[in-house]
């Protein structure tokens, strides 16, 4: 599964940083990035956290 972010919707509040902080960081920018391209099922579950508590919904899961 791939991480995606939507800079068009992100906010850089970094609560994906704070749940996954192995898949997102939020750069110098103010946004988040995906560090890690492809999440392995030891990881699912926190993606899938970072996911749902991000405010801005702005983050997504493909497959």
């Amino acid at each position: 599964m791939r991480p995606v972010v939507d800079r068009a919707k992100c906010a850089g509040i970094g609560m994906c940083e704070m749940t996954a902080p192995d898949i997102f960081e939020v750069g110098d920018d103010g946004q988040a990035h995906v560090k890690n391209e492809e999440v392995g099922e030891s990881d699912r579950s926190l993606a899938e956290e970072a996911v749902s508590s991000c405010p801005a919904a702005a983050l997504s899961l493909r497959s």
